[in-house]
């Protein structure tokens, strides 16, 4: 599977934004999974007969992971932290998805947790893959290359020729860093959704040194991760309003980070995520 995803535009607080549309290339395999996976979709089915990943029980990589795992008939399983009953009960949202496409779910106890992850690489034979958390991996790097030449085609259109500056929020950083290092002519901006700054310096360090044209904005006020804040949601709806649905997790702190420090004419790639906005517009929901 390979697929360009077009260029669209929506008008933000009286400014112009360009949008990559990578959340439309595939239920499953959308966004930056899609980019940091690529390598996955082209190796043969032959090359493994499991994969192993970890991370949390909502997780987009998980998901991804399901969905290319059963297409190559490989066993996929996943680590996780002890799961909430509300989650297990939920008919919808990555969990319910990712078990329906076959993922064996292990769930450790919270405080065994780091130690037992990381111990998986010990035993692993020729025939297992493990894929670090959300899918942070030096073999993402062929994906972002693509991706890179993609927007370079593109770009040479009059319509995109202003574009100065490439926006994609981080979890790992993975994305942000293999684009920054593909397209060295571009700005690439980008955000901690998880964590600090430095807790995502450290993160991109363990792949790679950081490039100079790769912009890490420090949001103004000190968020959590998937916890939920107004202004998260205000601007998810502001951004819908535009003709754009993006994701409650990472895409609102990068948005408002943007419009706060950022002039110029800025393409920002979505990331996907969209399968997990039921169950945050739920929390939402119940908060208001």
């Amino acid at each position: 599977m390979y697929t360009v995803s077009q260029i669209s535009k929506i008008t933000l607080e009286g400014r112009e934004f360009f949008i990559k549309r990578d959340e439309t290339i595939d239920p499953y395999l959308s966004g930056n999974k899609y980019r940091k996976l690529y390598i996955l979709l082209q190796t043969p089915k032959n090359t493994f007969t499991k994969v192993i990943s970890y991370g949390g029980t909502q997780s987009n990589a998980m998901l991804a992971l399901a969905a290319i795992c059963k297409s190559k008939k490989w066993e996929f399983v996943y680590y996780t932290k002890t799961i909430s009953p509300i989650i297990k009960a939920q008919e919808y949202g990555n969990y319910y998805e990712a078990l329906s496409l076959g993922m064996h779910i292990v769930e450790l106890d919270n405080d065994l947790y780091k130690e037992y992850i990381s111990g998986l690489r010990l035993n692993l034979d020729e025939l297992t893959l493990l894929i670090d958390q959300g899918g942070a991996d030096r073999r993402a790097k062929e994906g972002l290359e693509v991706l890179a030449e993609e927007l370079r085609v593109q770009f040479k259109e009059e319509e995109f020729s202003n574009i100065k500056a490439i926006a994609t929020p981080s979890g790992t950083g993975t994305t942000a860093l293999y684009l920054a290092l593909s397209l060295p002519e571009y700005t690439i901006y980008t955000i901690p959704c998880i964590g600090n700054v430095g807790y995502l310096k450290e993160q991109m360090q363990a792949l790679h040194s950081i490039p100079k044209n790769l912009i890490i904005l420090d949001p103004k006020k000190k968020y959590h991760f998937a916890k939920l804040y107004d202004e998260f949601f205000d601007i998810y709806e502001k951004l819908k309003e535009s003709g754009v649905e993006f994701d409650l997790l990472y895409a609102p702190s990068m948005w408002l980070s943007l419009l706060e420090n950022t002039r110029e004419s800025v393409l920002y790639i979505h990331s996907g995520g969209l399968s997990g906005n039921r169950s945050m517009l739920e929390r939402y929901k119940h908060k208001n």
